[in-house]
């Protein structure tokens, strides 16, 4: 299996990337001489670790009977300051908010995703550390 995207210049510091159909314009913030006109590039993929184990948990949960009424999913990640620029480090904060949530099961969910499912945290992983909590609000 093959994935593909195709992604165009628009000018000056923008593209059009097309990902399964749908279009994300890129941008560079207007500091370093673009139009702040959509996300920059290593952002997006802090997006696509979100999603991917997003995904994965709400699913699982599902499985489990488990629904919450809220959940997010935010990703601090540490960047270095020499170019390239890359990320070292990235924590993933799971956010539950719900009545009578069981722990244990949210936990078990998460550990599934990090451990077998979501290929992105896979990918990640090779690169660099990848740590994870879970906050009930």
């Amino acid at each position: 299996m093959k994935n593909t995207v195709n992604t165009s210049w628009a000018g000056n510091m923008k593209f059009d990337t097309e990902v399964s159909g749908h279009h994300i314009i890129l941008d560079a913030s207007k500091e370093v001489g673009g139009e702040n006109a959509g996300p920059r590039p290593k952002e997006l993929m802090l997006s696509a670790l979100a999603g991917c184990t997003g995904m994965d948990v709400i699913s699982i949960l599902k499985k489990m009977k488990v629904e919450p009424e809220y959940f997010n999913i935010k990703i601090e990640a540490d960047l270095t300051e020499e170019h390239p620029k890359v990320y070292s480090k990235l924590n993933i904060i799971y956010q539950f908010k719900g009545k009578d949530l069981d722990k244990e099961k949210l936990q078990k969910a998460i550990e599934l995703s990090q451990e077998k499912y979501c290929g992105v945290s896979a990918m990640y992983k090779k690169a660099m550390d990848v740590t994870y909590e879970i906050i009930l609000l």
